[in-house]
């Protein structure tokens, strides 16, 4: 009898203590770094409750596929970091199109800031023939235009911005087309303070939460180079909707916008931000409609910068999830997601069960 009753006994101990252990996780005050120094609180794997078993299945699958760079941060500490292939925590690496999402905020704190409104013309700010559009044609495309991938311009010159690349192919806001046209927003920004990009994104945002990296000029694009961590950085800030330790670097409503479908044809998008969990999307170079979630692995509500050759920052608010990957292709040449995401999610969520 007495075995009998210490069953149920340890049962709801051990009931107890998972529970108390999910309620401290859900309930831990979130972390952030300091903006100086090498500082960052770390945290096991097993604090999570995670398969630690599982870890060096993720960790081998990394390094087959070209990886550089992994971090995963929860609640802002670092759960995992790993280097490759001669990459250390301070070797620089190109982000890509994921550094859409930088020019993406910086905009919404130049707008916050009163210099401009994503609802006006291009024009407005780089004055009339900035394109090789009619007048007409030219008047319709917007900041937010830019921001939503649906400026309408010409998407099979490469990723030219010259003007004499920037043909008319469609209305404004009639056609989601992945465009390096973007990059036009940086020089609306510049225009509109007075200063140059690389000194307003460093002053407004770059500084404000410790990232190192610089903006490096290539085909007449501008890519952002840095640190993984200050790509964690980056994404932490986005997994607080802006907000850094307390201090408001972007405001909630641009935030929110940017990271909800931004127009009704390519649901998977917001302002340069791809979003997870929708009942369709588009990829770039092409105009094909995909049924079902970007990701279908990953959690639904994750949004993420992708770029070019797997660059990828996933931001799991559900999870308090920030996760990092810089490096090579993990298999061919791609422009943003491939089918590395669903792979490299299969082994996260096996880690994680």
């Amino acid at each position: 009898m007495k075995t009998l009753r210490l069953v149920p006994i340890l049962l709801f101990s051990l009931s107890s203590i998972l529970s108390f252990s999910q309620k401290n996780s859900a309930s831990e005050k979130m972390y952030f770094p300091p903006n100086s120094g090498n500082e960052w609180e770390t945290k096991s794997i097993s604090s999570l409750g995670w398969n630690s078993a599982k870890q060096q299945e993720l960790v081998d699958f990394l390094a087959q596929k070209n990886t550089k760079s992994f971090i995963i941060l929860h609640n802002g500490k670092i759960v995992m970091e790993n280097y490759f292939d001669g990459q250390t925590a301070s070797s620089p690496w190109y982000w890509a199109s994921a550094g859409k999402t930088l020019t993406s905020f910086t905009v919404g704190i130049a707008e916050q800031e009163g210099f401009i409104n994503i609802n006006n013309k291009i024009s407005d700010y780089l004055g009339t023939d900035w394109t090789m559009e009619t007048s007409a044609q030219e008047d319709q495309i917007t900041c937010k235009n830019l921001l939503t991938m649906t400026s309408g311009i010409e998407d099979s010159n490469g990723d030219g911005i010259l003007r004499e690349n920037l043909l008319y192919k469609a209305d404004a806001g009639k056609r989601w087309s992945y465009h390096n046209v973007y990059v036009k927003l940086q020089d609306v920004v510049s225009k509109a303070t007075g200063k140059s990009w690389q000194n307003y994104f460093s002053t407004s945002l770059k500084d404000k939460i410790g990232m190192s990296g610089a903006w490096i000029s290539k085909n007449n694009n501008e890519v952002y180079w840095s640190d993984a961590r200050s790509m964690a950085r980056f994404g932490l800030l986005a997994l607080n909707k802006g907000n850094w330790n307390g201090t408001l670097i972007l405001n909630q409503k641009y935030f929110h916008d940017a990271t909800k479908t931004s127009q009704n044809i390519n649901l998977a998008y917001g302002y340069l931000w791809w979003l997870n969990g929708k009942s369709t999307y588009y990829l770039p170079m092409t105009q094909m409609q995909f049924s079902g979630s970007l990701i279908p692995s990953a959690p639904k509500d994750m949004f993420c910068a992708l770029g070019k050759n797997d660059q990828k920052i996933y931001v799991v608010p559900s999870k308090n999830l920030v996760i990092i990957r810089m490096g090579k292709s993990a298999n061919n040449s791609n422009f943003a997601r491939s089918d590395f995401d669903e792979m490299l999610w299969q082994k996260i969520k096996a880690m994680m069960n």
